[in-house]
Parts: C-alpha cells; sequence; structure tokens
C-alpha cells in the first residue's frame, strides 16, 4: 500500500483530460487534406489507394475535377501522401471525424447496393426516439461490443477505453458483457457471412431503444475487404447505424467521441 500510495504522488494524474480539452499530439494520424494549388491532377494518389477511397470530383473552388478523399473508406495509410510527387496531399492530426450520416463522411454519392437489406426498422431515426436516447442516456450508457470479422485494430482501441489513460468510465460509460444489459452496441468488422447472423441476433436481444455505431473504416464501408465474396460492405448493409466513426483503427478519442455524438453530449 505505501508502494502504491508513493507512486501516485510520483506520476500524478494519467488520464486524460479529453473531451474537457483537446488533444495535441504529433503522433495522432487523421483525415488526408489535399492542397489543390500544388495538384496537378496526375491520379497518383487515386492509384495508389488500396481502398479505392480517393476519386476525382467537381470542386467549386477549382475550374476542373479534384482529388477528394471518401472518409469512410479511407485507412489512413499514407499511400496518398507517399505517391504525390508534389506533396499536394499530407494527412492531417484530424480524428474527430463522427458523423450521424455516412453521406456526410463522402465526397462522392454512396450509391445503394443491391444486396442492402431496405426493409429495416428505422424508427430509431425519429426525432421523438432521439429525444428520449438523449433523456435516457445523458448521463449514463451501457455498451455491447460486437466484433463481426475485424482484424482485432479496432477491438484493441476499444480495450483501451478501460484503461487508466483514457477512462470512459469517468463518463458514466461501461462495457457489458451481455447485449440484454446494454443500450448501445459497436460494431467492427465489415460483418462477415459467418457473423451476420450473429450480428442481427444481437441486435434484436438488445432492448429498445438502442443505439448502432459502425467502428473503423470496414464497419462504415467494408474497407479494404469492400466488395468480398466473404463479407458485407459495413455495418449499415445489415442494420441501421446511427453514428459512423471512421479510421484504421479510430483512436479512442476519436471513439468517445463517436459516443458522446451519439448521445448528444457534445
Amino acid at each position: 500500500m505505501h508502494n502504491i500510495i508513493k507512486k501516485m504522488f510520483q506520476h500524478g494524474t494519467v488520464t486524460v483530460d479529453y473531451p474537457k480539452k483537446p488533444i495535441k499530439s504529433s503522433y495522432i494520424t487523421g483525415v488526408p487534406e489535399f492542397y489543390y494549388t500544388k495538384c496537378k491532377r496526375c491520379s497518383k494518389c487515386i492509384n495508389s489507394c488500396p481502398t479505392g477511397a480517393i476519386a476525382l470530383v467537381d470542386n467549386d473552388k477549382q475550374k476542373e475535377k479534384s482529388p477528394a478523399v471518401n472518409i469512410d473508406e479511407c485507412i489512413f495509410c499514407r499511400f496518398c501522401e507517399d505517391a504525390c510527387p508534389n506533396k499536394a496531399v499530407l494527412l492531417s492530426n484530424k480524428f474527430e471525424l463522427a458523423q450521424k450520416s455516412r453521406a456526410a463522411l463522402r465526397a462522392t454519392p454512396l450509391l445503394v447496393q443491391d444486396d442492402v437489406v431496405k426493409d429495416l426498422d428505422y424508427e430509431l431515426l425519429g426525432r421523438q426516439l432521439k429525444e428520449k436516447v438523449k433523456k435516457f442516456y445523458g448521463k449514463s450508457l451501457n455498451i455491447r461490443e460486437v466484433d463481426a470479422g475485424s482484424c482485432n485494430g479496432c477491438d484493441y482501441e476499444l480495450n483501451a477505453l478501460g484503461s487508466p489513460y483514457n477512462d470512459l468510465e469517468r463518463l458514466g460509460i461501461q462495457f457489458v458483457a451481455s447485449p440484454r444489459h446494454a443500450d448501445m452496441l459497436m460494431v467492427t468488422g465489415c460483418v462477415t457471412r459467418n457473423m451476420e447472423e450473429a450480428l442481427i441476433k444481437t441486435y434484436n436481444a438488445t432492448p429498445s431503444p438502442k443505439l448502432v455505431i459502425a467502428v473503423g473504416a470496414c464497419a462504415c464501408s467494408g474497407g479494404i475487404f469492400k466488395n468480398s465474396y466473404a463479407g458485407r460492405n459495413g455495418v449499415d448493409c445489415v442494420l441501421p447505424v446511427d453514428v459512423y466513426i471512421p479510421g484504421c483503427p479510430p483512436r479512442p478519442q476519436a471513439l468517445i467521441y463517436g459516443i458522446l455524438k451519439a448521445i448528444g453530449r457534445l
């Protein structure tokens, strides 16, 4: 006990102040940013992207089509930055990217796929239920994490939320073992065919009103596994999604931002 108290005085508080104070770190990897004055439209960034997240789009400020990124598909791999000979694209340190609409993460329109389940229960998107969600979960929240076929990168970041540094429980938010005790599902992975039924059963076992968050590029769009025979192109092909958190993987603070955005505490 004496040694524990001694260490507490030596090291002080290690828990991060986020979201009360912004995170400033040179190690943060965020969304790519384009500098169109340097861009020669050579398309090398487009050809280097492993997920096809970069596309040429109409730009109001430019006279010709310019490259832009679909953040829901981006895995922040820096290939575009390395491929550009003019340094016209650089990865920023912006990680607060979560959106309630997937279209808000895209530079190009979202194409509806034939295999997307179209008769989902979208009652969660109604105003009355959103007001109930804020009322019920404004101060506390129970989360069930579901691995629907991820590489475990996003799962490691979710585990980091329980560390002394991030300490998610200080915000009244905790992870639970059973979906029957959960208010929110945080889903990782592109949703493989083998996990699709399990994910739907988990969703049905979660009491309403409930929230669903897609965590990482794979859960948002299929990511590097997009258009694979073995999986879906993201969680919204199977379930209604309330918040999308892009990244590969998203850092713990980006996850906190997405959770607080979902329950209206930002």
